[in-house]
């Protein structure tokens, strides 16, 4: 499998990890908290697996191939979860995505 593709699946993983984890947060009925993190955890665990297909992942990604990452898990997230919205869904918080994009960027050495 070619790098772009690689990127492409991992970033879209994350941005369904990213999502189950915001929602998560917005909902109070624990048999949806407990669907969406199991969600979170397989989305990660699948998007981790590519993480270290893509470059050692004791090495950051280039500038270049992190911002981009970073875009396509913004917009993946955001539009998701205005979707989610037009649906009815109550409580999301978008202000979330950003920091929750940063966080596991961190975590998944993509960026520092």
């Amino acid at each position: 499998m070619n790098r772009n593709k690689l990127i492409d699946l991992f970033a879209s993983n994350l941005a369904t990890a990213i999502v189950h984890q915001i929602l998560e947060l917005a909902i109070n009925q624990q048999e949806y908290i407990d669907k969406y993190n199991k969600e979170f955890k397989n989305s990660w665990q699948i998007a981790s697996d590519y993480r270290r297909k893509i470059n050692p992942v004791d090495r950051l990604l280039p500038d270049k191939d992190t911002e981009e990452i970073k875009n396509i898990v913004v917009n993946k997230v955001n539009s998701e979860l205005n979707l989610r919205i037009e649906k009815g869904y109550k409580n999301i918080n978008l202000s979330l995505v950003e920091k929750f994009v940063h966080k596991a960027l961190k975590e998944l050495k993509i960026a520092d």
